[in-house]
Order: C-alpha cells, then sequence, then structure tokens
C-alpha cells in the first residue's frame, strides 16, 4: 500500500512496531477480549455533562486549569466509540498547530487510529484546506500563495511608494493593520471605499484596493484572506456551505474567547440553520451541526488582533437553544493562587459569574517585593530564582512575566551576570530569519511565478548586478503591458533603457527559475528542489565563502531549513502497513490509493446524509478503516506546494524552550500575552505598577482596563505552587526616572494572601543601590555626597578590550569586539552585535561591560 499523508491539521504521526499476527480473525478475536476504556472516568460531574451532552449547541466556560483539553479530547473519542460518529465528520478547531496535533495524538490514544479522519486544524488551516479545494469558483488557481505578516507590509510598502504616499505621515504598518481590521470585520475593498469619509480613511481605503488587486494578480491570499475568502466562498455559493455543513456534523472550537467577527461568521456558516437538500439529490434533510464551543471570557486578551469578547458572551443569543456547562473546579494551582486572581477578576462587571476552587490545598502564600528601581526588582528576581534552583526546582519550571517585551533587558543583564540560563520568548523566531526568508522566497517564486513580492525579494540575491534602475525598467514594461513583473523579466528586452549587461543577469535569473519549475513539474519532492536552488543560485556559495563569523551561522540555518524539507518529505507518508496492521488490518487486502469512495460516503470520505451514527458494529472495524484510510485520505504529497503551505502555517507561539539534557532547561521570560495557555511551577509577575501594568494606554477607557485585569487574571492563574508579585519604585523610561505608584490590581488582592519580602518603606535612593549601579554595565565610583543632592560626579572606569573579547551592551546586548582603535584620544571599539549590527562605541560614553 501507498503510505497516505497525515496533513498538517493533524500533526504527525509514528509509525508503531508491527507486532507479530496469525491471522487477520485472530487479530479480530485479540480485539475482542481487550477491555472497553471508560471514557468517562476521571472526570467530574460538570466534565461528564459536556463530554456527553446531546444537543445543537453548547457552550462550555472553563476557567484556566480547568481541564478543558481533557473534555474536548474525551468528547471526541465518546462520538467515536460511544455514538459511533464517522470520524470523518468531526471538524475540532484550535488556535494553534501544536495544540491541534496535541489533541489528535491524545483522542488516537483513546479511540485508535479511526482519529486520523477527523479534522483537526487551527482556523487558518481548515480554510486552507477548503480553498485549495474550492477557489477555483473565484478565478484563483489552488496553487495560490500565502502571505505572512512580513510578506503583506512589503506589497504594502510597494503600493505605498507607488502611490506617492509619505511613509512618515502614511506609515505601512498603520496601513496593514487598517487592512486586516477591515477584513476581520468582512469588510472588502470596494465597501472600505464606499464607507471612507475621512481624507485618512479615503487614502486608507486606496492603498487597500490596489493592495488587493496586486494580491490578485500575484496568485495570493494573505492570513486574514484565507479565513474572509473562506466565508465569502460558503456565502456566495449554496452548494458549496451545504456540502461542508453534510460533511462536519459536529463542530468543536477551542479558545472562543478569542475569536473575531470573521471566525464567528465562518462558525455561523457551517453550523448554523437548517441543512437543505441538494436540488436534485433526493437526499433526506439534516438539522444543523452539533457545535460545542470552550472558551472564558476572563481570559480574552486579544482584543488588539480583532478578538471580540462578545462572540462569547452572546452566544446563547446567537445560538437559540444552546445550554451552557461552567468548569470551576482547577487542576493546576493552589487555592491561594485561585484566591487571587478570582479577587482580581471579580473587579470586572461583564463577566459570566465563575471561581475558581482546587483540593490541591491552600499552599504557599503569594511573595511581594517593592524594588527601588527596575535593577533591583530583576536582581531579587534571579535571587530567588537561584535559590528555588539550589533547593531543586528545575529552572524550565521558572517564569518571568512581564507587560512589554521592553522590560526584558534588566532582567536579561541580571541573568547574563550572575550566570542563569534563559531564553527570552518572542525574539527573532527561526522562519524570520533574512536568510530563511530569502530561501522561501526562492521556492515562492518557484511554486508561483506571479508572486511578485517574492521574485523581487531575490531577484538580486545573491547580487547579479541587477540594481535599481533595472527593476524600474522591468516594472514599467509590466505596468504597460499589464503583465506580472516576472513576465516583464521574460521580455526584459523589451524593457526601455534596460541596460543590455542587466538583460543578460535578468535572462540568467529566468533561466533559474524556469530550470526549478521544470523540477516541480516533474514531481521532484521539495527538498531536493531547496537543495538544489541553494547550490545553482550561488546563495549558499556566497555565504559559505564569507569570513563573517554571522555568514556561518546563517549557513547553519540553511542546513537547518533542508534538514526540516527533509523530515517533511519524510513524514509525507506515514500512514504505514504497521499502522493497519496494529488495528488487525491485512495490509496487502487494502483498497488502493484513490479507489472508488463507498457510495454511502460524503465528500472526502464523510458518512452521507442518514448515514451519520450508524452503528461500526455492522461492519468489522478493520476492514472499515482499511477502506477509510484509502478512501477519505490525501494522497502522499511532498510536493514544494505542499511543504510551503506547512511552513506558512506554521504557529508562532509554539516557540517554548525545551528541557536541557539534565533536565534543568533554562529559565523562560514572556510577555503577559504569549504566557496564555502556559503553566509552571514557580511564576514571578513582575511591573506590578499603574502605567507599566495595567499600561498607561488604557487609562481612561473601562473596557481597555478591564482586558489589562484580564491579562493580570491570566498571569496569576499560570502558577502552580508559587507565585512572586514585584514592582519598583521608580523605573527609567526615556532616560528619565519614572515615580509609578503601585498596580491597582495589587490593591485588589486581599492582603492576607501576600508574604511582603520587601515593602515602599523600605525604599532607598534609586542612584545609589548597587542593582542599579550595574544595570548600566559599569563599575562606578561614587562620594558619600552622591544621588539627587549633588556632590562630586560619578566617574566611569573604561573597560579594558582585546578584538574577540565578549561583551554586554545595554541597550544592543551581547556582542563580539571587532577591532579597537582610538578618535580624537578617545578608545573606540568596533563591536559586532548580531541583529542589531555592527556599532562603533566610544568606550569612555558607551554602557558597555566585558562579559
Amino acid at each position: 500500500m501507498e503510505n497516505v499523508e497525515d496533513d498538517l491539521f493533524g500533526g504527525q504521526f509514528d509509525a508503531p512496531v508491527r507486532p507479530a499476527r496469525t491471522s487477520a480473525g485472530g487479530d479480530r478475536e485479540k480485539r475482542a477480549k481487550k477491555p472497553r476504556r471508560d471514557l468517562l472516568a476521571g472526570l467530574n460531574p460538570p466534565q461528564r455533562e459536556a463530554v456527553v451532552h446531546d444537543g445543537p449547541a453548547l457552550l462550555v466556560v472553563a476557567g484556566a486549569g480547568s481541564g478543558k483539553t481533557r473534555v474536548l479530547t474525551r468528547r471526541i473519542a465518546h462520538l467515536v466509540a460511544e455514538r459511533h460518529v464517522h470520524p470523518g465528520s468531526i471538524l475540532a478547531i484550535t488556535f494553534t498547530n501544536k495544540a491541534a496535533a496535541e489533541m489528535r495524538s491524545r483522542v488516537t490514544e483513546l479511540v485508535g487510529n479511526r482519529a486520523k479522519l477527523m479534522w483537526v486544524a487551527t482556523f487558518h488551516s481548515a480554510c486552507v484546506r477548503i480553498l485549495r479545494a474550492e477557489i477555483g469558483r473565484f478565478g484563483m488557481k489552488r496553487s495560490f500563495s500565502i502571505y505572512d505578516d512580513t510578506d503583506a507590509k512589503r506589497l504594502v510598502q510597494l503600493v505605498c511608494t507607488d502611490l506617492g504616499l509619505d511613509p512618515r505621515k502614511v506609515p505601512p504598518r498603520t496601513v496593514l493593520n487598517w487592512i486586516s481590521n477591515n477584513k476581520n470585520e468582512l469588510v472588502d475593498h470596494e465597501t472600505a471605499v464606499s464607507r471612507a469619509e475621512t481624507p485618512e480613511d479615503q487614502k486608507m481605503a486606496e492603498v487597500y484596493g490596489e493592495y488587493q488587486r496586486r494580491l490578485v494578480a500575484a496568485e495570493a491570499l494573505d492570513f486574514d484572506d484565507l479565513i474572509m475568502t473562506t466565508v465569502h466562498l460558503l456565502e456566495a455559493f449554496d452548494d458549496v456551505r451545504e456540502q461542508y455543513r453534510r460533511r462536519f456534523r459536529h463542530v468543536l472550537v477551542d479558545e472562543y474567547q478569542d475569536t473575531n467577527h470573521a471566525q464567528y461568521a465562518l462558525i455561523r456558516q457551517l453550523c448554523s440553520g437548517q441543512v437543505e437538500p441538494a436540488t436534485d439529490s433526493g437526499e433526506p434533510q439534516v438539522g444543523p451541526s452539533q457545535l460545542m464551543v470552550v472558551g472564558d471570557s476572563d481570559q480574552s486578551i486579544y482584543a488588539f488582533r480583532g478578538a471580540t469578547i462578545r462572540n462569547i458572551l452572546d452566544f446563547t443569543t446567537d445560538f437559540p437553544g444552546a445550554e451552557t456547562v461552567v468548569l470551576e473546579q482547577n487542576y493546576r494551582s493552589t487555592q491561594n493562587v485561585l484566591d487571587a486572581a478570582n479577587a482580581v477578576i471579580t473587579n470586572n462587571a461583564d463577566r459570566a459569574a465563575k471561581r475558581l476552587w482546587s483540593d490541591a490545598g491552600t499552599g504557599d502564600p503569594l511573595v511581594g517585593y517593592v524594588a527601588d528601581t527596575e535593577h533591583d526588582e530583576a536582581q531579587f528576581v534571579a535571587d530567588e530564582i537561584d535559590r528555588l534552583h539550589d533547593a531543586g526546582t528545575p529552572y524550565s519550571e521558572v517564569a518571568v512575566f512581564y507587560r512589554t517585551n521592553a522590560q526584558s533587558r534588566a532582567f536579561e543583564e541580571v541573568l547574563i551576570r550572575v550566570g542563569l540560563p534563559y531564553k527570552v520568548v518572542g525574539g527573532v523566531r527561526f522562519y524570520e530569519r533574512k536568510e530563511i526568508r530569502d530561501a522561501l522566497a526562492y521556492l515562492r517564486a518557484i511554486g508561483n511565478p506571479a508572486d511578485t513580492v517574492a521574485v523581487r525579494r531575490i531577484l538580486n540575491v545573491p547580487k547579479r548586478g541587477i540594481g535599481d534602475r533595472a527593476v524600474a525598467c522591468v516594472e514599467a514594461l509590466a505596468t504597460r503591458e499589464q503583465i506580472t513583473f516576472t513576465e516583464a523579466l521574460r521580455r526584459a528586452d523589451e524593457a526601455p533603457g534596460l541596460a543590455t549587461r542587466s538583460a543578460k543577469q535578468i535572462a540568467g535569473f529566468v533561466a533559474l527559475l524556469d530550470q526549478h519549475v521544470d523540477m516541480v513539474a516533474a514531481d521532484e519532492p521539495a527538498d531536493t528542489v531547496l537543495t538544489s536552488v541553494l547550490a545553482e543560485s550561488g546563495y549558499l556559495a556566497e555565504l559559505q565563502g564569507s569570513s563573517d563569523p554571522q555568514d556561518q551561522t546563517r549557513v547553519e540555518n540553511l542546513l537547518e531549513l533542508v534538514a526540516v524539507a527533509q523530515d517533511f518529505v519524510a513524514q509525507a507518508g506515514v500512514v504505514t502497513a504497521a499502522d493497519l496492521a496494529a488495528v488487525g488490518t491485512d495490509p496487502d487486502a487494502v483498497a488502493p490509493v484513490g479507489a472508488p469512495a463507498d457510495p454511502a460516503q460524503g465528500p472526502g470520505g464523510a458518512p452521507a446524509a442518514g448515514q451519520v451514527g450508524a452503528p461500526a458494529e455492522e461492519t468489522d472495524e478493520a476492514d472499515e478503516l482499511a477502506a477509510e484510510l484509502a478512501d477519505g485520505a490525501p494522497e502522499p504529497d511532498s510536493s514544494l506546494g505542499a511543504f510551503l503551505e506547512r511552513v506558512a502555517l506554521v504557529a508562532d507561539s509554539d516557540q517554548i524552550p525545551d528541557a536541557d539534557e539534565d533536565g534543568s532547561g533554562v529559565v523562560t521570560l514572556m510577555t503577559l500575552h504569549t504566557a496564555k495557555g502556559l503553566e509552571f511551577e514557580t511564576v514571578f509577575l513582575t511591573g506590578l505598577e499603574d502605567g507599566v501594568f495595567p499600561h498607561q494606554r488604557t487609562f481612561g477607557n473601562k473596557r481597555e482596563v478591564e482586558e489589562e485585569r484580564r491579562l493580570a487574571y491570566v498571569g496569576l492563574t499560570r502558577a502552580r505552587k508559587r507565585l512572586y508579585l514585584s514592582r519598583a519604585a521608580v523605573r527609567v523610561a526615556w532616560g528619565a526616572p519614572q515615580h509609578n505608584p503601585p498596580s491597582r490590581f495589587l490593591d485588589e488582592i486581599p492582603a492576607g494572601l501576600i508574604d511582603w519580602r520587601r515593602t515602599a518603606a523600605a525604599q532607598t535612593s534609586w542612584r545609589s543601590t548597587s542593582a542599579t549601579a550595574a544595570g548600566w554595565g559599569t563599575k562606578r565610583r561614587e562620594s558619600p555626597t552622591s544621588g539627587f543632592g549633588g556632590g562630586r560626579s560619578t566617574v566611569k572606569e573604561v573597560p579594558q578590550l582585546d578584538a574577540g573579547d565578549r561583551v554586554l551592551h545595554t541597550y544592543f546586548g551581547m556582542g563580539t569586539v571587532v577591532s579597537l582603535g582610538r578618535l580624537k584620544g578617545d578608545p573606540i571599539a568596533e563591536v559586532d552585535f548580531g541583529s542589531s549590527g555592527t556599532k562603533h562605541l566610544n568606550l569612555k560614553l558607551a554602557p558597555l561591560e566585558k562579559l
């Protein structure tokens, strides 16, 4: 049997070891003797109620740590094993690929390989799957490109430049956010133009229209388009909508409080109203799909991304007859932690009543600390982490949370100085690095030559002598002839004013693309295409020939990308004979891939209308699974297009560091928004000052302050055993000291829950503390009278450096000394700070420390 792809919607799975078999009948006898698993075991009464619910719509209000993932997976398993629902009729939507893979894995453990036929997907990946099959109705090719945020911003910049807009007055990022907000509200560019009233909105709408025109010309969709276009597709074509309504008889949505209007509309299209039979099909009418959404309005923290808390608050209104189950028992935290979280969140007015409780005991009191400055706060955190680790707490079980990314600097400086291992979650990610984006742009240009953004990015990378003037000449030809940029490259000899040398280089570039387009047409796998283009383009050779150590790192990153592609190709056919043998199916007897589908099945292997819920006992389970795998699953796909789709949909939140070989791992530093969905034994919630958290921009807006309070609730409920709350009496902002009052969220926590290690009464001069001085990365000599009151000024000692030394700069981070010299008598160092670039620093003035 050919291997069958387990696509990106369910994650990969490993083939189990094939058991010894005597006969198919013998295996069936073994299965018959296998005890049936109680899918309700270990669930509390509300969890059981959610799992067995049988009705059109159910809202599960799942408090933090209340076992919502267990409820989701047990419900799916219960549908398949107890209610005999066909797995292909189940659609489960999560917000990350990692969560989708985990859910599928857990369901597979409960009900076996039948679970592989479910759709477990993110909103975006589910929509991609639908669009690949149906977007031809809108006149687009199935091989459309997917533009991520960086691609979309680049295209907006090109549009703004061509429209003559001043980027200082009309920043591309602002325009892109405006476009994204409109798409999240399902407002297309024509409607946006008609609604524009102010001159600013009219400019934005003009950019939106041209931006969308160029996307269509490039056969591309941005991330917001994936959902908006799918909704428009379901709205415009009744037969498509009914096809997917009939297929997905059970829809489950996780983190429903984080959905925006477009995502809400997608669920409505799939689940609301009666499902009508096709005009001439004669199929019986079936009712709306059963919908279960899981979420918590107290954890709705993504309004800035377009999330609408009303979606969960109005669920029972939007879906008449919907029932609600509330999960309040927490399985993560001690009661002291929960009491603090409950006390804070109850100050929000517009919320469903819910109070978390735990039978894990009272636990340790929360620890409070008032530092003089942000550097003293960081020093306290580092000292506590060191003490806890000495007492047996792994670094991987410690997290430091802050409101904004800028706050990480003080913690990084101290952790580096004292030698504690850490990782900042949310730095430059693998797929955002220049060399990776360049390589992927090559692949996208090969897979979709109409992708203008990708083609223009790599036209002169590595340098081929195709400068801006040559690009302008080609662009003029494309505009004059109304053809794509790539088509204009093929006719470059017609471009007015193009130099002969540039025309020759462009011809070579086009030949390179054509060579690899032919490889794709010949079904060469993605890793082969990638390896070839890196070599044939000269990109890899240029980096390998460089003496810059950063370029060697870039080579390593490209080799890692090749490894990713190789792994993707290797996993393209992961439903193996061993998988089938594990459930007693004779691999030699399996119908070939692409065999005619069972007439009783609907689209994609789902049961036809009227067949939903047919008892599984009517057919042998193993034979049924074999037929389903043959008829319902996609064929193995190691193609370039499939690989690019996988890469485009990688979740950016799956960046949590793993444990080291010794199991201790590293301390995790992250913003509160990034922390959602995670848990740690010990949590430091820092910067609890009004103006920092809650953020000063939310002041005066009740709705935004309530979202900040929900963010505090999320942070508090990440802790399992220990929770630290800290603030700084003085924090330096824009080079000046800021005296911020305690966060109002601290005042909302009952005083009896917090053990204050240090209070404001112990505050000293913010300038005279050792941590503050060390925070500038230098040693200081101070007179007894130094401080706010005058006295002699401090004298900075110049660090003694040599080429190759590692240094730490207050703002640029860690770097390597490249060379040393003098300028007008002052010592000067050239330092390579990696992603921050190379800087020339006056050592008498720079806040620099030798490591």
